[in-house]
């Protein structure tokens, strides 16, 4: 199948497959006309990149994670230590999240929100 059939089958733009195949992530092959030609085996990878980005994981745990399905013989403990690091790392993010959001309620619900230019919350940007 052409680009357009694949990004309409993966819902996935087709500048965003190209760049997949740029980076090694998919490896179309090409018809006489040196159109990419997708197999089905593609799509299914291209679907999977897609789920494994929705789930947080970046480009270089995609290529890991699509190295371990390549692999009948993987451990699944070594897909399992991939999802418990990327859960650590979004714990840690929503720990930053919080304590942002904490920041910034303190710094809205100490300023008037009126007429006057005195602002804590431009203060504070100020003094960094």
């Amino acid at each position: 199948m052409n680009i357009g059939s694949a990004a309409r089958a993966t819902d996935l733009p087709a500048k965003t497959i190209r760049y997949y195949e740029e980076i090694g992530l998919v490896c179309p092959a090409r018809a006489e006309n040196g159109y990419r030609d997708y197999s089905g085996s593609d799509v299914h990878r291209l679907k999977f990149v897609q789920r494994a980005r929705s789930l947080g994981f970046s480009i270089e745990e995609c290529r890991l994670l699509l190295s371990l399905y390549d692999d009948e013989q993987r451990a699944s403990a070594d897909v399992k230590a991939l999802a418990l690091e990327k859960i650590g790392q979004i714990d840690r993010k929503l720990v930053e999240l919080q304590s942002l959001r904490a920041t910034l309620t303190r710094l809205a619900d100490t300023c008037q929100g009126n007429d006057r230019p005195d602002c804590p919350i431009i203060n504070d940007l100020a003094r960094a």
